[in-house]
């Protein structure tokens, strides 16, 4: 029954494969987590007659975790799994004991946001006996404007540390390139360009692209369905302040 409800999403999302688990993995920088979190949502507000869930498992990254838009999430349905409040900006190796339920008896679509590099991948290590590779995808969210996935060999080599690392097999990857507020249409493609041919060489998919709302409709036009549109709801401690003092924020609808 499961295996044909989510056949029947493919012909909803283009971006949505038959797994019910898809996994965010990615370098710093590579902006995984807002892409988790985007990904989550445009999902959620396409089929409200399917819950789904984000579990967060970034305990690496001080600046960027999907715990901070839980709200928003939550606001779209969507359930969110974290570590409980006192572990909230703990850079500890520390799992709720949820995540393993979740993985092993939830009929949610899962999406799940890893920390970065090969550090945060370790986190899938210890759930390996939870994740059965015929469950989910793996994607690596790729910014070729970042120094160490800028060329071919940068990305493959980062895709193996992070395998080497985590225990899983990445299955593909998600084009999410981009300069900030200076992306353009331009920064998409060659961005695509790049990490497509990475792809083929290392014989695995390439899933979608991402583009800021501002050009999505210009993405489109090239891309099709297969572009995933980007609003930025987390920002780093230095841009935003939390009682008056420098912290994490959400962004607000």
């Amino acid at each position: 029954m499961l295996i044909f409800f989510l056949s029947l999403l493919k012909t909803y999302f283009v971006i949505l494969s038959e797994k019910r688990t898809t996994i965010f993995l990615g370098n710093f920088g590579s902006g995984k987590t807002e892409v988790s979190v985007n990904f989550a949502i445009y999902i959620a507000n396409r089929r409200k007659d399917f819950s789904v869930t984000i579990i967060d498992l970034d305990l690496v990254n001080p600046y960027f975790r999907s715990r901070e838009p839980r709200l928003i999430m939550e606001k779209y349905g969507i359930r969110v799994v974290i570590p409980q409040t006192q572990y909230l900006y703990a850079d500890l190796p520390i799992l709720v004991p949820e995540v393993r339920t979740v993985l092993v008896a939830s009929t949610s679509i899962l999406v799940l946001d890893v920390g970065g590099d090969d550090l945060g991948a370790r986190v899938l290590a210890a759930l390996k006996d939870a994740l059965l590779p015929q469950d989910y995808r793996a994607l690596m969210v790729v910014n070729a404007s970042r120094p160490f996935t800028s060329d071919v060999d940068g990305i493959i080599k980062m895709k193996r540390e992070i395998e080497a690392a985590g225990g899983v097999f990445i299955t593909g990857f998600v084009s999410n390139t981009h300069l900030m507020e200076e992306t353009t249409i331009d920064t998409i493609v060659k961005g695509y360009e790049l990490i497509n041919r990475a792809a083929k060489e290392a014989g695995v998919n390439f899933e979608f692209v991402t583009a800021p709302q501002k050009i999505e409709k210009e993405a489109r036009e090239i891309f099709g369905d297969e572009v995933l549109p980007i609003k930025r709801y987390l920002a780093p401690s230095w841009e935003t302040k939390v009682d008056g003092k420098k912290g994490k924020e959400l962004f607000k609808l």
